[in-house]
This record gives C-alpha cells, structure tokens and sequence, in this order.
C-alpha cells in the first residue's frame, strides 16, 4: 500500500464547523493527509489560528471563512470564496450542529426553529451551493455527520433526533439526484463516542462502564473513529459508496437483544440450558 493509500493530496475540503471538537480533528487530519483545508466557521479568530497553525504544521494551503451557514448571502459569498482562491471543491463535509436538551412538552417554538435552522437548513444550504460547483466538475463528495439517534430517538434531547433523521433523508436525495453528476453524498452515525460535546457524559466512571457494556466492541469511542470513517468516505476508496448512513458506534446498533436481561445473565443462561451433542 502506499502512504498516500487514500489519495487525499491536494483535494480541496471544506468544513463546516471547523473549530468545533469534530471539525478540528477533521481539519488536521485533512491538512496531514495533504489536502486544501477550508475552515467555515462563526468563530473568526478562532479559525483564522487554526488555519494558520495547519499551514505552518503540514504545509499545506488552508482558508479561514467566517460564515453562518443559515445565511444565504453568506453561504454564496464563502462559495466564491473558496473557487476563487482554488478553483474547484472536492470535499464538504457538513459538521456544525447544535443540541439542546428539552423535553418535548416544553421545548419553545423558537429552540425548534433554531435546531432545524442550523442542523437541517445550514446542511442543505452548504450542500446545495458547493454542490452545483461540483455538478458542474461532474465530481464531489458531500459527508454529513449525523447520528445514530436519527434511526431511533434520543428522547429529551428536543429536536437533535428529528433534524438529524432529516439530514439522513436529504443525503439520500442528493445521492438519487445527483449520483448521474459524479457526485457522491453519505451521512457518519456516530453514537457513543467522546467528543467535547459529550465528554461531560463520561465524567462519571460508572456511567462510561456502564456505556462500554453496552458496546459490542466493549470500548468507547473517540474522535479517531469518526475521522477516520470520513477520511475514508472523502476518498476515492470510497467510490462507490453513495447514499450510505454509516454507523461509527461500536456495533451498538445490533445489541438490542444483548440488552434484555435472562435468569443468571444471558451467557450463562446459554451455557445452563445448552443441550450436549449425542453420542
């Protein structure tokens, strides 16, 4: 294999999100495999730094955008922006999110309004802008990071799950749409893994025990896992994956059965009523 397996060098990827807790992982690992990393992202100081500390570490070209993804007027101005100084776009890969915990008898119309704004209408606004950029190359992938709270709810955790399972389906759509293009869109379901949005969930000792239980893997996970998951979607590797939700979780996905409980345990319960071979 080569060490540039993934063959990442010199694609232009653009982030959104990127000086979040995932986008800034993704953004090193990007500019480490050689790629032209755009940062999009509120915090303008913050991505300026962090653009400028890629460039420094791993020479590469980097772009620090200020940009609300909600915002029309914005989200075409950070097109430009990005054409201009490169001339193409290879990569988007949607991560700004918001979550707010609320139970739904109380969640207020205007926390509603605001998780659908920036989860669902930030995502496909990105998409759709950078996306007719790539129709016209006739190549492009979009990665958006969803959840596997999108396939089941995480309750009390107000509108993440809706918006989310939103995203799912609207991936899906510009797979359908805009396969014929050369166009690739896939969603990363991560689910029990220690992000800076999560990490407060760990810091009891009991409750990541009790978590990793849960996990066929039996382990946490962390942000390498995603990274890599989208390093490889990003790639040519990945040609002819499109329309995929891709579970980063552990396998959790398939344990429901593991969950419910037996007399002495599910194992043992196994071995006790397990019938010997006849001779």
């Amino acid at each position: 294999m080569s060490a540039n397996w993934l063959g990442l060098t010199n694609k232009v990827v653009v982030i959104t999100g990127a000086v979040g807790g995932m986008g800034t992982k993704f953004s090193n690992d990007f500019a480490e495999q050689g790629a032209k990393v755009v940062l999009v992202d509120l915090l303008k100081d913050k991505a300026e730094a962090l653009a400028k500390e890629l460039h420094e570490k791993y020479q590469v070209e980097t772009l620090a955008i200020t940009c609300d993804t909600t915002d029309e007027k914005e989200v075409d101005a950070a097109v430009k922006s990005v054409v201009d100084k490169f001339g193409k776009v290879d990569v988007l890969v949607n991560t700004a999110a918001i979550l707010r915990f609320s139970p739904l008898e109380d969640l207020r119309l205007d926390e509603w309004n605001t998780a659908l704004n920036v989860n669902i209408t930030g995502y496909f606004l990105m998409s759709q802008r950078f996306g007719r950029v790539m129709i016209n190359q006739k190549h492009g992938t979009l990665i958006h990071i969803s959840t596997a709270a999108s396939l089941s709810p995480e309750t009390y955790s107000g509108a993440y799950s809706t918006t989310k399972a939103a995203v799912n389906m609207m991936s899906k759509q510009m797979a359908a749409e805009w396969g014929q293009y050369g166009l690739r869109s896939n969603c990363v379901l991560p689910c029990l893994v220690k992000t800076p949005l999560s990490a407060n969930f760990y810091s009891d000792p009991k409750v990541e025990d009790g978590r990793k239980r849960l996990v066929a893997s039996k382990r946490i996970g962390n942000l390498d896992d995603i990274s890599n998951t989208v390093l490889f979607l990003a790639s040519d590797r990945s040609d002819y994956t499109n329309g995929s939700e891709i579970p980063v979780d552990g396998g959790i996905h398939m344990m429901i059965s593991d969950m419910i409980p037996k007399p002495g345990g599910r194992r043992q319960y196994a071995i006790d009523h397990h019938q010997p071979a006849k001779k």
